[in-house]
């Protein structure tokens, strides 16, 4: 990992945590209440604010700003925090928040993921593993995203939505409702269209999973009865621990209803 190197025109305020192996390129800008793992990079010109912390291995490219307050009027400065994993790769501009409390108090982001130039993770927003959100792409408070999760390019999620497992958001998509996990969601006004099949086979799914996963879109797109008597019955028949858990995640609290297949 080799020895700590700062630059000199980096600012680094009282109280900051440096952990070893650290780089950080010119006119950084650290605040008193960051904490950087081991082998964390700043590339140059990258603002650390606020009570955040940055998990080992984690990239952030210039311009960046990760830690400053929540874009939300209500907040008045009480101590909140972003909670940032490792190994991320966080591309140029992009802007995560600190929550809010009200929100539960922690942004959340978790391992290997990539956050490309431009995008913006808002306040109290939960990111698992392995996430990719592309190119000014913008997440609202209070979003879930789970794991394995890809978001397009010039795309929204409405506040407290939620994305389930493996699930893909096509480029220049509005989401405003919940998306079943290994959904393939697209259009203006995003609509649920199909399953992300490319990413299953990417990720080895067995083939018998696959089948059940598509007869059991079909049943929720096409079957008799309301969407949760649908996804309640599935849940009851099925075998396959992947369908188990599109009825687990349809099953879940939330504040927003589902898009359901066809549905603008």
């Amino acid at each position: 990992m080799g020895e700590t190197a700062i630059h000199p025109s980096v600012v680094v305020e009282p109280g900051a945590e440096i952990g070893g192996g650290c780089r950080i390129g010119p006119f950084c800008h650290i605040g008193p209440q960051v904490r950087l793992g081991p082998g964390v990079t700043l590339k140059s010109h990258v603002v650390v604010t606020g009570q955040t912390e940055i998990g080992e291995g984690t990239v952030i490219f210039p311009f960046a700003c990760i830690g400053e307050i929540p874009q939300d009027l209500k907040f008045r400065g009480e101590a909140t925090r972003l909670v940032i994993g490792a190994r991320n790769r966080i591309r140029e501009h992009v802007t995560m928040n600190t929550g809010t409390e009200a929100g539960g108090g922690v942004t959340r982001v978790g391992d290997d993921g990539l956050f490309m130039a431009g995008c913006h993770i808002a306040h109290d927003v939960q990111i698992g593993n392995r996430v990719i959100v592309v190119n000014n792409a913008a997440l609202a408070g209070h979003c879930v995203i789970e794991d394995e999760v890809i978001i397009g390019g010039l795309s929204g999620v409405h506040q407290f939505v939620r994305i389930g497992h493996g699930a893909i958001i096509g480029a220049v998509t509005m989401v405003t409702n919940d998306v079943i996990p290994y959904g393939l969601v697209q259009g203006p006004r995003g609509y649920l269209d199909g399953l992300n099949l490319v990413g299953l086979k990417r990720r080895g799914v067995p083939r018998a999973d696959i089948t059940a996963l598509r007869a059991a879109f079909q049943m929720l797109a096409q079957g008799e009865g309301a969407f949760q008597d649908r996804a309640r019955r599935l849940g009851e028949e099925t075998e396959s621990d992947y369908v188990r858990r599109i009825m687990d995640f349809v099953g879940a609290h939330t504040d927003r209803s589902y898009l359901t297949p066809g549905q603008g």
